[in-house]
């Protein structure tokens, strides 16, 4: 894309950019099914005039505005020539990524095109990679680190891409084993009240893990490589007394572990082994007056080599856009009334737990 300044006169301040698009890429890839992917870009850059003519697009409006396009399309196109769509969700959070690093809040390098480009693994006809900036340094946080700890409210992919960066692992022989665990905590329920064995009334809270291993492995094969012992998915319980080498090990929901349970679960480290850590510090179901173990550990381990701590936010979900505006108005009702979650902070919600 080039930029040069408006022709007839142009208003102060405003200029021009070109682009063609190369002939090996159709236009519907870069402006999307019915122009959906132009209109995303229409509604972020409202002030700007854009046209397109053939395979030719212009911009014209403020400087620092039509610059921002020019990187926008010089970024989709680097993700379209390696052969994947770009999406409304992806040019959404690339026109995030590109206002962050022009206004100087983002802190890294990295492009929209590298964080979008990034292939964790590919499984059943699906390619699952990161989707934002923060997604992405944890994933690579993941790599370089022995421990590392994800730390963001529901919907951001704490959980969802170890498992990914798990299975990898087992597929690329860097262990030979994958171990899956939570904490067997209730969120305002009685599990004792289940019908059922033990084994029967814990399955269910373990079931989002099975989900997520369904959706990376074939089916078939998870009963065998459980029977194996190849992939472990048990209540952190079970972990206790334990020496975990050459393994991946997962502990999700980890802001229902009490600070005992988080110092018996880190120090099952075994060699050759690597360990995520995944919880969100906003929503903790422990009883009354039982810490936290993920807050603590913040305290304790922060600064210690090899351990990193990612951290999500709003902006990195990736469910339904309403579950970020719904993690926003908790944190604007609890910043403006002094709690936590919802309820006072020592009081007690309505499942009778205090709001930790």
């Amino acid at each position: 894309m080039t930029q040069t300044p408006t022709a007839h006169t142009p208003a102060q301040g405003q200029s021009r950019a070109e682009f063609t698009v190369p002939a090996q890429h159709p236009m519907v890839t870069v402006l999307g099914s019915g122009d959906a992917l132009l209109r995303v870009i229409e509604k972020a850059f409202p002030a700007v005039d854009i046209h397109v003519r053939g395979n030719e697009i212009s911009a014209v409006g403020d400087t620092a505005e039509v610059a921002l396009i020019q990187r926008l399309f010089d970024e989709m196109m680097l993700v379209l020539r390696t052969g994947q769509p770009m999406t409304e969700d992806a040019v959404e959070r690339s026109i995030a990524m590109l206002r962050a690093s022009e206004n100087g809040e983002s802190d890294g390098e990295e492009t929209p095109a590298e964080v979008l480009t990034q292939n964790i693994l590919s499984s059943r006809g699906r390619t699952i990679r990161p989707k934002t900036l923060n997604q992405k340094r944890y994933v690579d946080a993941i790599d370089k680190h022995t421990i590392v700890f994800g730390i963001g409210p529901a919907g951001t992919g704490k959980t969802y891409l170890a498992m990914a960066k798990a299975v990898q692992a087992l597929q690329s022989k860097q262990v030979t084993r994958i171990i899956l665990t939570r904490p067997a905590v209730e969120a305002g329920e009685r599990l004792g009240f289940l019908p059922g064995t033990l084994y029967e009334k814990i399955d269910p809270y373990l079931r989002p893990l099975y989900d997520a291993l369904h959706d990376m492995l074939d089916p078939d094969s998870i009963p065998r490589l459980m029977a194996a012992g190849t992939i472990e998915v048990a209540p952190l319980a079970y972990m206790r007394g334990r020496t975990l080498n050459d393994a991946f090990i997962i502990l999700d929901e980890a802001q229902n572990t009490s600070p005992e349970q988080m110092k018996m679960f880190l120090t099952r480290l075994g060699f050759e082994s690597k360990i995520v850590i995944t919880g969100d510090v906003t929503q903790v179901d422990l009883p009354d007056g039982t810490k936290s173990g993920l807050r603590q550990v913040q305290d304790i381990l922060d600064g210690v080599p090899d351990v990193h701590f990612s951290r999500l936010s709003s902006h990195d979900v990736v469910r339904h856009k309403l579950v970020g505006r719904i993690v926003d108005a908790y944190e604007e009702y609890d910043s403006r009334h002094g709690t936590q979650n919802g309820t006072r902070k020592g009081g007690r919600s309505r499942s009778g737990h205090k709001g930790l």
